[in-house]
């Protein structure tokens, strides 16, 4: 079973209860994440999602009164070419976060086993081993001290749509529409299927998947805050 078909996607948050937890959860997550430097302990964590999704926004609520010091985020684009001549997890290896920091993947090497395989970057041969490779490399991350927290935000292909034309529509925000957005929408049958098997083969207990229903941004932004603190309290 596809799990993203398990998810209640009518969920919200009031704009007056969200304010409210917005500013404790951040005020929580400096304080956690405080403690973690002085424990010395590394965090990785790994945002994906449909095209729209409001990752970023996520990311920047999570980050906003956080120490700059404290966390690094790594936007993740297409491979140079130097960086193609190397095993594709080597990249990654790299970014990845010092004892007591927080490295946050605005997409990650789980391109692989989505866009790479969909789009036909990657052989059949290529993206299915890479479920062994990723659980291989996440499970030695977290055996040298690594916590890792892997977010899918998800929203449904009627609110894609409709933050697709808003984003046409905005002076402010049509760099974020491209036509590969379009391109994607149109092969959505075929992401599903790679969601779906990519969520089944690699949520582990030591690097789990986090579903976040973010037909709502104030529901999806809370629910991941939460999520990062808890993490971050079990330190």
């Amino acid at each position: 079973m596809n799990p993203l078909e398990s998810l209640d996607m009518g969920q919200s948050l009031a704009v007056d209860r969200y304010k409210k937890e917005l500013k404790s959860l951040q005020k929580d997550l400096m304080k956690a994440a405080l403690r973690m430097y002085k424990k010395k302990a590394g965090v990785a964590l790994v945002f994906e999602g449909k095209d729209a999704a409001g990752k970023g926004g996520a990311i920047r609520r999570l980050t906003s009164r956080m120490p700059p010091m404290l966390y690094r985020v790594i936007p993740v684009a297409a491979p140079e070419p130097f960086e193609k001549k190397r095993h594709y997890l080597w990249r990654f290896w790299r970014q990845l976060p010092p004892p007591g920091r927080i490295a946050i993947f605005d997409r990650s090497w789980y391109g692989r086993v989505l866009v790479e395989r969909v789009e036909g970057f990657a052989s059949e041969p290529e993206w299915s081993r890479a479920y062994e490779e990723i659980n291989h490399m996440e499970l030695n991350l977290h055996r040298s001290g690594i916590h890792i927290a892997k977010f899918w935000l998800h929203i449904d292909q009627e609110e894609q749509s409709s933050r697709f034309e808003a984003r046409a529509m905005s002076p402010l925000k049509q760099w974020k529409f491209t036509e590969e957005d379009v391109r994607n929408r149109e092969k959505w049958p075929l992401y599903q299927a790679a969601v779906g098997e990519m969520l089944n083969k690699t949520s582990k207990d030591y690097a789990p998947w986090h579903l976040i229903e973010a037909n709502d941004k104030r529901f999806a932004r809370i629910k991941v805050l939460r999520t990062v603190l808890a993490l971050l309290k079990s330190l």
